[in-house]
């Protein structure tokens, strides 16, 4: 049996890509050419903000008492996950030394970047969780500046939750500014602050934008589209649960797309009966955002059998992807394309998303075809190194005085050459490229 589509997509991520690299290019070249100044001029055109930039202690100090204690203990109960799962995950590198020949010995080091950045959204929804799950995991991986940035509103400036989410969680400044001026901030160490090595965290297009431009010049997590999800479901789903979770998801923006794949008729037309009524059910806002994702974005795939279901699904590489289904270890052998894998109808997208502990930065449009999510790993650079005795680097030398012949790099050889000779003057060698 072919893919049956139920529901297919009118739009996709590129229907709306427009071309926002200009204006963002623009934004850049002015702020590094004019510096501080520049980034001001920027925030209060686009942030409306003329507050402090970096906010002070005592600042940090009255929105952190301005939060409530239960919304306080929620935050400090999602970082504490948060840190023990980066904590684990950076206990999976390890260093070493390994004996490759006899004499020669090679090494891996983990060395944590210097300075992170990290955006935290803070326009239509405070974004609570993305100060978690990036200054988090930048302290556990033991970088010694972690700078953050996050749109004020006016007159009003960062939400106080953010503030105190990236404030317990460790960071060392906190910027008020929105958009490509928070993240030049950041990139050329405006301020006072020191140069970001890497630049992480969500945002919208101009702030996704503003990362690939810097994007070599500085590191980033990844180069983020709209959010998707999927969910896989047979028939022992619960269609009810299976539409809530594929809302839940679509109120992130009318351009999220939502797709679940399933081998029963039943539950997928099921499902596409339910959606609308849970959508119009939302607050206005959330409401319009699902409806357009739903109507524009999202598709309805019928498949033949689980096989195919997982087929159709690393296909896809969803950013989040759900299973609602029996047999949930075969799956977790199987699927092969996610960036975070939730199992099972008792887990969903919002635990990870907000405080289960895993990352909720997570590749889009299909990357994770190729790549992971943002993890400790990501403020970690894996370095080698190695040493060697006279007697060691022997066969080595007359390896690579070869080799380097062969390739017409004559300085190379001539490196290896001049070691051979020092330390064994007594003997012959054929370094020519033919051997």
């Amino acid at each position: 049996m072919s893919l049956e589509y139920l529901k297919k997509a009118e739009l996709t991520a590129e229907s709306d890509s427009g071309d926002v690299r200009q204006i963002v290019q623009n934004i850049l070249t002015d702020i590094e050419k004019g510096g501080d100044g520049t980034a001001l001029q920027y925030a209060q055109k686009f942030d409306k903000y003329d507050g402090n930039i970096e906010l002070t202690e005592e600042e940090i100090a009255a929105a952190c008492a301005a939060v409530p204690q239960q919304l306080k203990d929620d935050i400090e109960f999602a970082h504490d996950n948060v840190r023990r799962f980066a904590e684990a995950q950076k206990q999976t590198i390890s260093d070493f030394e390994y004996e490759i020949v006899p004499g020669l010995i090679a090494g891996q080091k983990s060395i944590p970047v210097t300075t992170a950045g990290c955006y935290v959204p803070g326009g239509r929804y405070s974004h609570i969780a993305s100060a978690i799950m990036t200054v988090t995991t930048a302290k556990v991986a033991g970088c010694e500046h972690i700078v953050v940035s996050s749109p004020p509103r006016p007159e009003v400036g960062i939400a106080p939750a953010i503030i105190y989410a990236a404030h317990i969680c460790g960071a060392d400044k906190i910027l008020a500014l929105g958009g490509v001026q928070g993240v030049a901030a950041m990139a050329f160490g405006l301020f006072g602050l020191p140069k970001a090595n890497i630049l992480v965290g969500p945002g919208n297009q101009f702030v996704a934008e503003a990362k690939r431009i810097l994007y070599g010049r500085v590191g980033i997590d990844m180069i983020a589209g709209p959010t998707d999800s999927l969910v896989l479901a047979d028939s022992s789903a619960d269609p009810m649960i299976v539409a809530a979770d594929l809302v839940g998801q679509a109120e992130h923006g009318y351009n999220s797309p939502v797709w679940l794949v399933s081998d029963d008729r039943m539950i997928a037309e099921e499902v596409m009966r339910l959606v609308p009524g849970l959508i119009a059910d939302l607050p206005e806002v959330n409401g319009t955002n699902a409806t357009a994702a739903w109507r524009d974005y999202a598709e309805v795939i019928l498949c033949s059998d689980r096989e195919e279901m997982a087929a159709t699904s690393d296909f896809y590489a969803p950013e989040h992807l759900t299973v609602q289904a029996r047999d949930l270890p075969w799956w977790l052998d199987r699927l092969s394309c996610y960036g975070s894998l939730f199992l099972g109808e008792e887990t969903t997208v919002a635990f990870g998303d907000k405080a289960s502990g895993t990352n909720h930065v997570l590749p889009t449009s299909g990357a994770a075809s190729y790549t992971g999510g943002l993890s400790v790993h990501k403020y970690m650079k894996i370095v080698t190194w190695q040493k060697s005795t006279r007697e060691g680097s022997k066969r080595v030398a007359e390896a690579t005085a070869r080799i380097s012949r062969l390739e017409g790099m004559e300085g190379h050889a001539r490196t290896a050459d001049i070691r051979l000779k020092k330390y064994f003057p007594y003997q012959e060698f054929d370094l020519s490229a033919d051997g």
